[in-house]
């Protein structure tokens, strides 16, 4: 049995037709081919698979497609492009923050949804925001830093908003 989901990645309408049991991650990747969601622990623990959906992050290993219907599910794809980088990928690259790049689309869509709700963090902000998601390679300094440094190229600086 399959049923039809309608959803917008980013920014463009997919019908899809899917089993009950099949993961947005695996729509993701599999159907819609936007590999640049990781697919990780298969558990929520870290982090690498997470994308926006209305804005907000969740871990697309722990949501069912059909939960998708109607909504908006943003991705590293949607992010930004190869000639026109969002300001959280220039600041990743520009301090450092990518290693071996597993984690990083799920750490700059957690970045993302926390400038877009706080855009003056300080590190304690940043680190509570990006607690979900977990890197192996860079730890975690460079990548507050590349947060801190987006932060203030558009708002102004650390904490100024508060």
């Amino acid at each position: 049995m399959t049923q039809v989901v309608r959803v917008v990645v980013n920014g463009n309408e997919h019908s899809i037709e899917i089993k009950p049991s099949v993961l947005l991650v695996d729509v993701l990747r599999d159907s819609l081919h936007l590999t640049g969601t990781k697919k990780g622990c298969g558990t929520g623990e870290c982090g690498a698979c997470t994308v926006l959906m209305d804005g907000k992050p969740v871990n697309s290993c722990l949501v069912l497609a059909i939960r998708c219907e109607g909504r908006q599910i943003t991705t590293i794809e949607g992010l930004g492009t190869p000639d026109s980088l969002h300001i959280l990928q220039k600041a990743f690259i520009e301090n450092g923050a990518v290693q071996c790049g597993f984690c990083a689309p799920g750490m700059l869509l957690s970045a993302k949804a926390l400038l877009d709700e706080n855009p003056a963090p300080n590190e304690t902000d940043i680190r509570n925001g990006l607690a979900g998601n977990i890197c192996r390679c860079t730890g975690y300094k460079k990548i507050v830093k590349a947060v801190l440094s987006a932060a203030r190229a558009t708002s102004g600086g650390e904490g100024s908003g508060r």
